[in-house]
């Protein structure tokens, strides 16, 4: 594989840390790299150092020439008076844009469901998200640097984000860096892992699930050496202190057995114990929906809507139940349900007079009210302990559990950053010894460490659980049965995430169409070529033939999606031949040129049926 770019002996250091020193590594072409560590120990920031972004203090970045790099931040740079059409696609010509079928994908997959010629300004925090995404992937990269790219995006669309990065280059060319804490995205679409911690980087091979086989062994390595490292001195220091009385003299070492690999680990949580446990807290009735439905009224400039049909949910004491369904499905109106804060239209509502909700939103308002008191004032707030694990823990001790330092406790909590307020926000709620838990998105903000401390923590927590996440790792991990809100209906999903995108695959939008100007295409390319007649006026179509043309359209775009699925698995097949194989290798080219023919004939029908239709 060809070198594209790295870095060499880098040092980089801010005001109060030094995040890199002596830093050296290289990505070559087709590389997959996702890229974890803590928080704030410089996933971000290596992404800015290998892009150019940021200069180091020591040591040089190095790029091949012409190398052509996107990136996509944590924060956009979008205008917001522009409109959405020319922050994704700027000032490319129509007949360009329109007839690429790789753009008019990515618009679908992405921004479906946003104004094309609406103003960036107003658009919200997750559409605004999308439309950058969007922005980035319509260029033509050679690399692809990502930071947190699934943030905002609902299950389906984070599906189709992996699906379109596996195939955006043929095997073995461009590069992918992403840094995420969705870990099945790092799964899906990565090949290799780097880990980012205290001023270095250590590379694994494979995806997440491999990172974490091999750094558990990693660790069992470095507990073993330790443990010798430790019997060395002990035989040293029990040479030095000989005709010492051995109580006096000799220090006891407790050096931690090595871990076992993931093979010898016992089930992740006892279901029939927390679920005795949580009857016990409970009784036998939680939560009863029957045939509950909502609906909003209207107004006479918008129809009424029903959000909620018919949905009877049985949730009893101690099942973990995980929630499903794409942004604006009526998941929070559910909730609301459940909780008695929104009273249906229809059915019942019946709640166990023993329930004490518990919700930890997206947004963390119940934090609001600390302001700047400092953590362990809070924390000093609550004397008692708490039942996890099935053992008692004082709050010091879930603090430890949730990583905060000694350190951290002095922070004021409105200095906290995101992740450590989202883990407060948790422990707080859970001294507060509920027996309903809602998580509305608890994974934000937290990296992967920290994910798996809180899926830790929720194991073992006796109670009903409720959790919603587009997050299908969390998702998968924590609850025990799935549940997904599909056209106001709840359904069961017997397979998890996977029976979720099967049920909704045929549900996809149409395919979108690009919102062209007035005048065709065609008039526009002579246009821009120097003539200046205007087109004839078309003659008016009738209702039949405006709609064979709309369906040789819409059938011509699924068409040229199947051919160039054909071009990229013969690609595919051409870069795994044998290289002396030559008739083999014509063939294969043969083959893709007329495949690729065929996709140009039916990009220019495309043309000629949108110019007749004057759109």
């Amino acid at each position: 594989m060809a070198f594209m770019f790295g870095c060499e002996k880098v040092r980089v250091d801010f005001p109060t840390k030094q995040v890199f020193s002596d830093l050296t590594l290289g990505v070559d072409e087709g590389a997959r790299i996702g890229i974890v560590g803590r928080n704030g120990h410089g996933k971000s920031t290596l992404l800015n150092l290998l892009s150019g972004q940021l200069e180091p203090d020591e040591g040089r970045i190095i790029h091949t020439r012409g190398l052509q790099i996107g990136v996509l931040g944590q924060s956009d740079s979008l205008n917001n008076e522009d409109s959405v059409h020319r922050a994704v696609v700027g000032d490319a010509p129509e007949y360009v844009w329109a007839a690429d079928q790789r753009i008019r994908s990515i618009c679908q997959g992405l921004i479906a469901d946003v104004p094309w010629e609406g103003a960036v300004g107003t658009l919200s925090g997750g559409q605004r998200r999308r439309v950058d995404l969007a922005r980035l992937l319509v260029g033509e990269w050679d690399v692809l640097m990502l930071d947190e790219p699934t943030n905002h995006l609902d299950i389906r669309a984070i599906t189709w984000l992996a699906q379109h990065l596996k195939t955006r280059w043929r095997a073995g060319q461009g590069a992918l860096l992403v840094v995420t804490h969705d870990r099945w995205f790092l799964d899906e679409v990565c090949l290799n892992m780097w880990e980012v911690h205290h001023q270095r980087i250590d590379p694994f091979e494979g995806g997440f699930s491999a990172y974490i086989m091999a750094r558990v062994e990693r660790d069992r390595q470095a507990a073993l050496a330790e443990q010798k490292r430790q019997n060395l001195l002990r035989r040293e220091l029990a040479w030095l202190s000989r005709g010492a009385r051995a109580r006096a003299t000799k220090p006891k070492f407790h050096v931690k057995a090595a871990r076992e690999l993931i093979a010898d680990v016992p089930e992740l949580r006892d279901s029939l114990e927390l679920r005795r446990m949580a009857m016990a807290r409970l009784g036998k009735q939680v939560i009863d929906l029957e045939n509950v439905s909502v609906r909003y009224p209207g107004t006479a400039e918008a129809p009424g809507q029903t959000v909620l049909q018919d949905v009877t949910w049985l949730i009893g004491p101690g099942d973990r139940y995980g929630l499903v369904g794409a942004n604006g499905a009526g998941k929070t109106t559910l909730l609301n349900v459940i909780q008695g804060q929104l009273a249906p239209t229809g059915g019942r509502v019946k709640i166990g007079k023993t329930v004490r909700f518990a919700v930890l939103s997206q947004h963390l308002d119940m934090l609001a009210t600390y302001g700047t008191d400092r953590v362990r004032q809070v924390v000093g707030r609550y004397s008692h302990r708490t039942m996890l694990n099935g053992k008692d823990m004082t709050p010091g001790q879930l603090l430890e559990d949730l990583g905060f330092s000694n350190a951290d406790l002095n922070e004021p909590v409105c200095d906290l950053s995101g992740g450590q307020k989202r883990r407060l926000a948790l422990m707080l709620i859970l001294l507060d010894e509920p027996n309903v838990l809602i998580l509305d998105e608890p994974g934000n903000d937290l990296d992967v460490d920290m994910l798996a401390q809180v899926e830790n923590l929720l194991d073992g927590w006796p109670g009903t659980l409720i959790l919603v996440t587009h997050d299908r790792y969390l998702m998968e991990r924590v609850t025990d049965h799935q549940f997904a809100l599909i056209d106001g209906r709840l359904r069961h999903l017997p397979g998890g995430v996977d029976t979720y995108l099967e049920l909704t695959r045929g549900q996809d939008a149409p395919p979108w169409q690009p919102p062209v100007g007035k005048r065709a295409q065609a008039f526009d390319l002579l246009s821009d070529l120097g003539f200046e007649e205007e087109p004839a006026p078309q003659p008016k179509l009738s209702g039949g033939e405006i709609r064979r043309l709309r369906k040789l359209m819409q059938s011509n775009e699924g068409k040229i999606g199947t051919l160039k699925g054909k071009i990229a698995a013969a690609e595919q097949r051409m870069a795994a031949a044998d290289p002396t194989d030559y008739e083999a290798l014509t063939k294969c080219q043969q083959d893709m040129a007329a495949l690729q023919d065929q996709v140009d004939a039916l990009e220019l029908e495309w043309l000629e049926a949108a110019e007749a239709l004057g759109e």
